[in-house]
């Protein structure tokens, strides 16, 4: 069917274009991922959305569309905690796979999923591989307490391939947002949602009202699910899409985060991560505070 249709009303400008209703949207972007659209269809598609914006009824539709194509965990036991890793590391160690070891130490399964989408950037795959957490090969249970890490081709390959647009056009596309909210397992999971910007905050809050998520968001670590240890962030939760304010921001910045290194490079940033989970240096408080409010709508959930 093509998408050039489509591309007419979301293509008009900041001004001009139209929003798609969310069946619109999931085919639209059912085709994307499919791959029976043009590379220049496609690019024409990332452009137009990153110019005009997706509305919470568009992210809905690219949702739909995603899950109806999305390798899925199965359900086991308690909620999988779902933790989307795309940043990496840019001036900053990356925490998430300390956050992923503490959840898991906590007794709840933990998925963490990602891809490269930059080149020079340190990656939370790269941590985990040194505690012995490979990337999977192969979609499988994961059991309560156990903290694994899934490439998105693994996932989808259709995501996979939109993701690396991003290395042609230099600029991030809605593919980039959906992998931020999307739910890889057929049970009940928590997503945690990170954003950087605030206008981002407002519009993944109104998708998960809109498709009755449980979540956790707050600004993350330099795009990281994880808590900027530095700071005390603003943080809500939703259960089944109805919002909760678990935190509320507080002002100021830490200069030092004890035993945090300079460093961001795997060895360094692996070595630190062994010596919070041994008790030798203290868990950074916003990152003790991230997993308290996890296990909290965890337990929400649970008993929903």
């Amino acid at each position: 069917m093509g998408i050039s249709h489509y591309i007419k009303e979301i293509g008009r400008g900041a001004r001009g274009a139209r929003p798609l209703d969310r069946e619109q949207a999931a085919d639209l972007f059912g085709q994307v991922l499919d791959g029976t659209v043009t590379d220049l269809e496609t690019g024409a598609f990332c452009l137009a959305m990153r110019i005009k914006g997706e509305t919470p009824d568009e992210m809905a539709g690219f949702l739909d569309a995603t899950h109806a194509r999305l390798a899925r965990f199965p359900a086991t036991g308690r909620p999988l905690v779902v933790l989307p890793s795309y940043n990496g590391a840019r001036r900053l160690p990356v925490l998430t796979p300390l956050l992923a070891l503490l959840l898991a130490r906590e007794g709840l399964p933990v998925l963490v999923h990602g891809a490269a989408t930059e080149s020079t950037r340190v990656l939370a795959s790269n941590v985990l591989a040194a505690f012995d957490v490979p990337p999977l090969a192969a979609i499988r249970p994961i059991a309560n307490g156990e903290a694994v890490f899934a490439p998105t081709e693994l996932l989808s390959p259709g995501l996979k391939r939109l993701l690396d647009v991003r290395r042609v056009v230099g600029l991030r596309n809605p593919g980039h947002s959906v992998v931020k909210l999307m739910q890889p397992t057929q049970g009940a999971c928590v997503v945690v949602g990170s954003y950087t910007h605030p206008a981002y905050a407002e519009s993944m809050a109104a998708t998960f009202e809109l498709l009755g998520m449980t979540a956790l968001l707050s600004r993350g670590l330099e795009g990281e699910s994880v808590a900027d240890p530095r700071r005390t962030a603003q943080v809500d939760g939703f259960v089944h899409g109805k919002r909760i304010t678990l935190q509320s921001q507080q002002p100021g910045t830490q200069s030092e985060v004890p035993g945090l290194p300079q460093e961001i490079d795997v060895a360094t940033t692996a070595d630190y991560t062994r010596r919070v989970l041994a008790g030798q240096l203290p868990v950074p408080g916003a990152i003790a505070q991230q997993v308290e409010h996890v296990l909290q709508l965890a337990r929400q959930t649970e008993h929903a």
